[in-house]
């Protein structure tokens, strides 16, 4: 089929990985696949680039889908053109026009790269006379450095093309690249915006969210299910492991001491997440602390927490301040869903006056005064599957 709108997709990290970068390249290509998924597109990679061959019509819905892609640096829509300096001005002229009617336009320049060593004409003088075809037309001022539009000539083995934007990517590494990890999925801002920063450093998530009914409802259940499918788009499908934890915690409330009630059901959750985390295959827990931003999440409280796994636990957001945090959510769509007002299990009988700097010594005691092995098993064994996306 014959195209007339081409994606250039530009990815950064994966130049680096060496003889790892096939590797990189090979996931890039199938997560660009599955997000055009059902778009009547071509896509190909060539010369360390991924190239996308579409309609005009249905570019911005190309660009829509592949700017959340993680790996990709930067995109442009182009155009190809014939391998003729004639056709290459007349393109580059109908460019700045589009450009012209949408914004004001200062300065220009035209920046040329030939990787087909075979075109007659060097990568200069490609630009000088592109750029005076775009001159004698709009008598636009020509400026090398800081022009406020750059016409971007490429001339390949393959192809010839032209852009004038380039539309800022989602960066990072391709999801998959760094292994699978399992988030612990609360329903509140943190933990979904924990989870998309591990899957911007190519981390493919599971989930389990800790359900205490009757305490916690329906419709909170039903609120972290869509914060999961909301965080599986960056990856296709995503497993959610709802876990009941009523018994669980209302036994380590009534038998532990009260000021450490949330330290000791962070700890069972840490249990329980890791021992489905490693069912299924999963390398790390990630969690949405925040060092100083509630009383379990000090250091001495996060390290008591934390020696009853002994799985990697990964903190993303540990030095965010909540600004930040909020800012993420808003611009991932999280934050909306984050914010309706359905209590989750960790804001379940928190004590008034909670530890700050637990001692470890005195956790673990607790814990060997309550029986409760039992209960995290047959949690961990009852956990229901959802699967999100996919």
């Amino acid at each position: 089929m014959s195209w007339d709108t081409l994606i250039v997709l530009r990815h950064g990290e994966t130049f680096i990985k060496g003889g790892n970068r096939g590797f990189f390249e090979r996931l890039l290509l199938n997560n660009t696949k599955r997000a055009l998924a059902g778009m009547d597109v071509e896509v190909e990679r060539d010369q360390g680039r991924f190239f996308v061959h579409c309609s005009e019509a249905a570019s911005p819905a190309v660009l829509r889908r592949l700017q959340p892609v993680f790996g990709f640096t930067s995109l442009s829509p182009a155009r190809i053109v014939d391998r003729d300096i004639d056709a290459m001005g007349s393109a580059g002229i109908e460019m700045v026009e589009r450009v012209l009617e949408e914004r004001d336009v200062e300065s220009f320049c035209v920046k040329t790269q030939r990787s087909d060593k075979t075109f007659p004409l060097p990568s200069p003088e490609v630009g000088r006379r592109v750029g005076a075809s775009i001159f004698m037309r709009f008598n636009l001022p020509v400026k090398l450095k800081g022009a406020d539009l750059v016409v971007g000539v490429e001339i390949g083995r393959k192809q010839t093309f032209l852009f004038v934007e380039r539309i800022a990517g989602a960066g990072g590494l391709p999801v998959g690249a760094s292994g699978k990890v399992m988030l612990l999925l609360s329903g509140g801002i943190d933990s979904p915006v924990a989870g998309h920063l591990m899957q911007k450093r190519g981390c493919s998530l599971s989930a389990v969210y800790f359900h205490a009914p009757p305490h916690t409802g329906e419709r909170a259940r039903d609120k972290v299910v869509q914060l999961a499918e909301r965080v599986t788009t960056r990856q296709g499908a995503l497993d959610l492991f709802v876990v009941r934890f009523t018994e669980l915690q209302e036994r380590l409330r009534n038998q532990g001491p009260p000021d450490l009630a949330v330290i000791l059901y962070r700890r069972a959750m840490m249990r329980i997440a890791s021992r489905l985390a490693a069912r299924e295959h999963c390398t790390a827990l990630i969690t949405g602390d925040n060092l100083g931003q509630v009383a379990s999440q000090t250091l001495e409280n996060l390290r008591c927490v934390e020696d009853a796994t002994d799985m990697l636990v990964l903190r993303p957001l540990l030095a965010f301040d909540k600004r930040e945090i909020i800012d993420l959510a808003e611009r991932i769509g999280t934050y909306e869903t984050s914010i309706l007002p359905f209590e989750d299990t960790c804001s379940l009988f928190v004590p008034k006056h909670p530890a700050t700097r637990a001692k470890l010594a005195k956790v673990q005691d607790a814990e060997n005064r309550i029986d409760f092995a039992s209960l995290v098993e047959e949690a961990t064994a009852s956990a229901e599957r959802i699967r999100c996306g996919g």
